[in-house]
């Protein structure tokens, strides 16, 4: 059985979870926060509504459960310190200077922190134990390196277009930040570790599982974030194109993913 992750990381992911829910809730209701453009404005929205309703809740619920000594909830208690992780670098590199700017930056520091200790003191070999044989890791790893090549393509062909065109990415041009932070965060918190865990999950290794685990509950959640986003910029009359199809899609890949994985991992490290 795999042993409880101690005090300190409780303590932080506690913290986290209530800065998370300050920064959220005031996103939402306090009005002349954002000083970004329209666009981003309304995409902040949704992150807000998606992390205050939906990720701390699945933060505080796993914390929880892992106590108890599952594997399972300590994967997705991991896979939540990801998303706040990957969320609040948006908001500290991504938003204009706000009332909030050094509760994102301790959010990131925070959940580094507690990314960071939890995995040292994660039992790795209790996860490895509790995979079951019959999990389809080709399926699981195949759609992380699908995502991971598509992303990259797109990433790369539009940094070499502005080299040979100077044509700036839509996302730059519509968001009027100075550089890309979508495609910094996404080649350096997103892709390496998509590939990586996809490489490892074929071969078994242990902590192929630990990272398809933190993958399969942060990569659906924040498809979801930019879901919901695609429906409030088109609503805004902001943008007339819609993403939806596509995050809708991965969204629901993702959560496919995601449930081939959890169901095939025994709740203890037996």
């Amino acid at each position: 059985m795999p042993e409880k992750i101690q005090k300190p990381v409780v303590t932080l992911s506690i913290l986290i979870a209530v800065l998370a829910a300050i920064a959220s809730a005031g996103g939402l209701l306090l009005d002349g926060l954002y000083r970004d453009n329209a666009f981003v404005t309304t995409t902040w929205l949704g992150n807000d509504a998606i992390t205050l309703f939906l990720v701390v809740p699945i933060l505080i619920a796993s914390l929880i459960f892992s106590q108890r000594g599952s594997v399972r909830a300590q994967l997705i208690w991991m896979g939540a310190l990801d998303y706040m992780l990957y969320n609040y670098a948006f908001y500290l590199f991504g938003a204009a200077f706000n009332w909030f700017f050094l509760l994102y930056a301790a959010l990131l520091a925070l959940s580094i922190l507690a990314l960071l200790f939890g995995l040292i003191q994660l039992d790795v070999a209790a996860v490895g134990r509790s995979a079951r044989p019959q999990m389809p890791v080709k399926w699981i790893g195949g759609y992380f390196l699908f995502v991971a090549l598509g992303l990259g393509f797109v990433y790369v062909i539009q940094s070499i277009s502005f080299i040979a065109t100077g044509t700036l990415p839509a996302i730059v041009t519509i968001s009027a930040h100075p550089t890309n932070v979508v495609f910094a965060l996404d080649l350096t918190l997103l892709i390496p570790w998509l590939i990586l865990g996809a490489f490892w999950l074929f071969k078994r290794q242990p902590w192929g599982y630990v990272l398809a685990g933190i993958i399969n509950v942060k990569g659906p959640l924040y498809t979801l974030v930019l879901a919901v986003n695609s429906i409030l910029v088109v609503n805004a009359g902001i943008s007339q194109t819609s993403e939806l199809p596509l995050w809708g899609t991965l969204t629901a890949l993702g959560l496919v993913a995601s449930g081939l994985f959890y169901w095939n991992m025994n709740a203890k490290g037996e």
